[in-house]
């Protein structure tokens, strides 16, 4: 691949086509169905999934085909297929719902898109609507220099961020047209800058669940009760305590695994890129920081150890109606990440058992798990695949490839690793610095999100070769 001339298709195609697309899409408030249960009735999802399925079958592309599958009791799914090498068979993943809105948008707002510095913010540019358009991109770009390719298979999810629950019934029910695949593209993870390629090689795991603790029938004075009556409040922070220790380590073998060489060596290639970065990134308010200052360890603190956070409470009312009452419970929402490696089912059951025993003061405690998704470790990259994202990196980007884990979840990739043992997989993504997706002020990095694209098609072309 002559990578001046796919830089100047790939260019052309993002500048004419992709982003005026991406505007309409951001326009659209496609929320994943977990965060809009009249989903089906606001037809948002089918809007979007018309929307890029015109985008792509306008496409100068021989041998393209676009077609909506349907399951029922699930959100539709967009399979996208390029005619190529049916014996190197290519599999491409990306998704179209969205998260919900949040507040705290400082300019156009999440349904407005906006382009500035170089970067589309809206909702879900970033996560994850630019990927079935990279995808497309790279075949184009190869398709305008004469290069072959392996057949590829594009699934769109519209269920991603709900979990991605329909995904392993779209797989079966697809098995047929999916094959065997060599290779799995998927672009819907993160970068530690936007100078390089990152390539993404592990993923956490998930435990999360609801813990309610209750002593009372109903609120009583403070006044009357406070000194007799234990509170809620105090004892969940005592049952949170056998969980993470006054340093913010979780404690636990169930929650832990030991850390591959590879990946620490890994860590500590990536710290040396990042330095300071790894935490620089985040929001501090003034005069706080990160646990610690060692990049290395806070990578692998990021990617290999477990870390809880409480994501919402009940039972506490808004401060200006917050009356001098010893409340009868306390519920929080509990949001554990679990090491690639560990088992979430088991460490979920672990959970349980631990917030669940001996409750203090004979205190009504339960723990209702919610979710246990397990994590993913990348099959080591033949030498081929390896060489072709340092060299496409360089090509694009004029710096190596980077391999580091990245600390959030993406479900469906342990079911993928299972499915297809043979295959090697690059994950990658443009969920960089201040990016924000999830949050207010998500934007999509242009300019990173064209290399990437670049990169691909050098992937896709060196996957022939080989």
């Amino acid at each position: 691949m002559k990578p001046a001339a796919a830089r100047e298709t790939i260019r052309r195609l993002w500048d004419d086509s992709i982003l005026p697309v991406l505007c309409d899409y951001v326009r659209i408030p496609c929320k994943s169905p977990a965060f809009d249960a009249e989903w089906e009735a606001r037809g948002e999802l089918e809007r979007a999934l018309e929307l890029a399925a015109g985008w792509c079958r306008a496409l100068p592309l021989p041998g393209i085909a676009v077609d909506i599958v349907r399951r029922p009791g699930f959100a539709p799914l967009m399979v996208v297929e390029v005619a190529g090498d049916e014996s190197r068979p290519v599999l491409c993943y990306g998704h179209l719902d969205k998260q919900p809105e949040m507040e705290g948008w400082s300019e156009s707002g999440p349904w407005q898109p906006s382009v500035r510095d170089g970067k589309l913010y809206g909702r879900g540019a970033a996560d994850d609507g630019y990927a079935l358009f990279s995808f497309l991109a790279a075949l184009v770009a190869l398709h305008e220099q004469g290069i072959s390719h392996g057949r590829v298979l594009i699934l769109i999810e519209m269920c991603e961020e709900s979990g991605s629950d329909g995904l392993a019934e779209y797989i079966g029910h697809l098995a047929p047209r999916i094959g065997a695949p060599q290779l799995v593209l998927v672009l819907d993870a993160g970068c530690g800058n936007y100078e390089q390629f990152w390539c993404t090689t592990s993923l956490r795991g998930l435990a999360g669940g609801n813990l309610t603790v209750r002593m009372l029938r109903a609120g009583v004075h403070s006044g009357d009760a406070g000194g007799i009556v234990p509170s809620t409040f105090h004892i969940t922070r005592r049952l949170l305590q056998r969980l993470e220790d006054d340093a913010g380590a979780v404690q636990g073998d169930a929650f832990h695994v030991p850390i591959p060489r590879q990946r620490a060596a890994e860590a500590a290639q990536a710290a040396a890129v990042l330095g300071g970065d790894v935490y620089a990134k985040f929001p501090f308010t003034a005069g706080a920081g990160p646990l610690g200052h060692d990049p290395a360890q806070l990578i692998l603190n990021r990617t290999w150890r477990p870390a809880l956070e409480v994501t919402g409470a009940e039972g506490l009312p808004p401060i200006a109606a917050a009356g001098n009452v010893l409340r009868p419970f306390t519920r929080c929402k509990l949001s554990l990440r679990l090491p690639p490696t560990c088992d979430s089912a088991a460490a979920a059951s672990a959970l349980k058992h631990l917030l669940e025993r001996e409750p203090p003061y004979g205190a009504g405690v339960a723990f209702e798990p919610e979710l246990a998704a397990d994590g993913w470790d990348a099959p080591r990259h033949p030498g081929w695949l390896r060489d072709s994202l340092e060299r496409n990196s360089r090509a694009f980007f004029g710096k190596p490839a980077v391999f580091m884990g990245e600390g959030g979840s993406i479900p469906f990739m342990a079911m993928l690793g299972a499915r297809f043992p043979e295959a090697k997989f690059v994950v990658g993504g443009v969920l960089g610095p201040h990016s924000n997706a999830h949050g207010p002020d998500e934007f999509l990095h242009l300019d990173m999100a064209a290399k990437v694209t670049a990169c691909i098609a050098g992937v896709l072309a060196d996957q022939e070769a080989a």
